[in-house]
C-alpha cells in the first residue's frame, strides 16, 4: 500500500509527466524518495510542486477498489511488457478486469467515429477473425469503428482491451457504458486518468498511445486527414509497430487518411489473413529486437500529424459525462442513455459511396425498419442517396458529407 501510495502521489502531481516520473524514480531509487526530494526541485519554474495529500490518494485507491478496480505501476512485474518499453509509458494504470489479459498478443483496431455501415461491418468481422486467431483486439471504446471492433471480439467471447481517456467511473461516450461493463467482465478496461476525470480533448492523445503501445500492430479502418486515428497510427510507427490500413472509396472523406497511409507504405488489409503473417508471436524479450525501428519507417510516416496533436475534442452528440463522485458505480442504466437522434442524420452517417443492403443498414440503426425506410425515402427524394437495381443503397456519387 505504501509503495502504491507513493507511486500514485508522484504520478498525480500536476508538474510530473510520465517521462519526469521515470527520471525521478531512476534518480532517487523509489517514488517515496522522489517525493521527498520533489519540494526542493524547481519543476516548470515552480519551487513548490502541488503534490496531492496522502488522504486524497488513499480515497482514490479505496474508491477504485470499491468499483472492483486495481492498479499497476511501472515498478510492478505484471505491468504490460509491450507498454513498458515505450518512452512515455504511463507510471500508473487503473484497471477494471483481468490484468493477465494485458500480456496477451494483440492488435489495435481504430477508425472513424462517424463510420459508414460498411466500415463498421468490416471492423466487426476483422475483430472476430483476429479473436478466432488467438489475438486480443485493442481499441478506444469510442463510437463507430472502436465500438464495432470491441463487439466483434466479444461476439465469440474473444479477448478485448478498451483503453479509455477518462476515469473508470466516467464511461465515454455514455452510450457505451454497458459495453464498458461487458468488457470489464470479459476482458479489461485500462486508463491512466484518476476517478472522476471526464474526458477532454487533451486526454485523447494519451489514450491513443495506450492502444499503440499495447499492440503488436495497428489497423486503421476509415480515417479522415488530420484525425486522431492517424495520430494513433503515427504513434504505432514511432513505437516500431506494424501499421495496417483498410482501403476505402476515394470519394468518401472518411477514407482519405487511411488511403494516404497505404500510399505511404501501410499494409493493405481486408481480412485477418493480411495481418497474421506480419505479426511476431514472440516473447517480450525477443519481440523488442524485432520491433526495432528503422529510419525508413520514420520517413514513411513523417508527413502524418505529430503525436499528441490529435483533434479529439469531444463532439456534439458524444454525450461527454460530467465529473462524477468517485464512489459512483460506472454502470449506467440503459434508460438513462437515450439521446434524441435524427433518424435521417443517422442513416446518412452510416451510408457511404459503397452500396449496402437495406437489411444490413437497418441492423446498424437504432430505429425500426419503417423509420429507416422513411428516412431513406426522404434522402433519395433529396438526391443524397441512390437506390441501385439490386436493392442496395449508397450515397449519390459526388454527395459530400456536410454534417461533420
Amino acid at each position: 500500500m505504501s509503495d502504491l501510495l507513493a507511486a500514485l502521489r508522484l504520478a498525480r502531481t500536476e508538474q510530473v509527466g510520465p517521462r519526469t516520473w521515470q527520471r525521478l524514480v531512476a534518480q532517487y531509487g523509489t517514488p517515496a524518495a522522489a517525493l521527498d526530494a520533489l519540494p526542493d526541485l524547481p519543476i516548470r519554474g515552480r519551487i513548490r510542486p502541488s503534490i496531492p495529500s496522502c488522504a486524497t490518494i488513499e480515497r482514490e485507491i479505496e474508491a477504485t477498489r470499491a468499483l472492483g478496480g486495481q492498479f499497476l505501476t511501472l515498478l510492478d512485474p505484471d505491468y504490460p511488457p509491450l507498454l513498458r518499453h515505450i518512452p512515455d509509458a504511463p507510471p500508473v494504470l487503473s484497471i477494471l478486469g483481468n490484468p493477465a489479459y494485458l500480456h496477451q498478443p494483440g492488435i489495435g483496431i481504430v477508425g472513424a467515429r462517424n463510420a459508414s455501415a460498411q466500415g463498421l461491418r468490416l471492423a466487426e468481422n476483422l475483430a472476430t477473425e483476429l479473436a478466432d486467431s488467438g489475438l486480443t483486439v485493442i481499441s478506444g471504446l469510442a463510437r463507430g469503428i472502436d465500438s464495432a471492433a470491441h463487439k466483434g471480439a466479444l461476439y465469440k467471447r474473444g479477448l478485448t482491451i478498451a483503453a479509455i481517456a477518462g476515469g473508470l467511473d466516467c464511461p465515454y461516450p455514455t452510450q457505451n457504458a454497458p459495453l464498458q461493463a461487458q468488457i470489464a467482465q470479459m476482458g479489461v478496461v485500462i486508463t491512466e486518468a484518476p476517478l472522476g476525470t471526464a474526458p477532454q480533448g487533451r486526454h485523447f492523445p494519451r489514450r491513443n498511445r495506450l492502444i499503440a503501445g499495447l499492440a503488436l500492430g495497428c489497423v486503421v479502418v476509415e480515417a479522415a486527414p488530420h484525425s486522431g486515428t492517424l495520430i494513433t497510427a503515427r504513434m504505432a510507427a514511432d513505437y516500431g509497430r506494424e501499421v495496417f490500413a483498410v482501403p476505402g472509396s476515394p470519394l468518401d472523406p472518411r477514407c482519405r487518411g487511411s488511403n494516404d497511409l497505404l500510399r505511404k507504405g501501410a499494409i493493405l488489409t481486408e481480412r485477418a489473413a493480411d495481418i497474421l503473417p506480419h505479426i511476431a508471436f514472440s516473447t517480450p524479450q525477443t519481440l523488442f529486437t524485432d520491433l526495432k525501428q528503422t529510419k525508413s519507417t520514420r520517413d514513411l510516416f513523417a508527413s502524418l500529424p505529430p503525436s499528441g496533436t490529435a483533434d479529439n475534442t469531444p463532439r456534439k452528440g458524444d454525450n461527454v459525462q460530467q465529473k462524477q463522485s468517485v464512489n459512483k458505480n460506472p454502470i449506467i442504466p440503459a434508460t438513462q442513455l437515450a439521446t434524441p437522434v435524427d433518424p435521417v442524420k443517422q442513416v446518412l452517417d452510416l451510408l457511404s459511396f459503397t452500396p449496402i443492403a437495406v437489411d444490413d443498414l437497418i441492423r446498424r440503426c437504432q430505429f425500426s425498419a419503417s423509420v429507416v425506410l422513411a428516412a431513406l425515402t426522404q434522402l433519395e427524394l433529396s438526391g443524397q442517396v441512390t437506390t441501385y437495381q439490386d436493392g442496395r443503397v449508397g450515397l449519390t456519387n459526388g454527395q459530400a458529407e456536410t454534417s461533420r
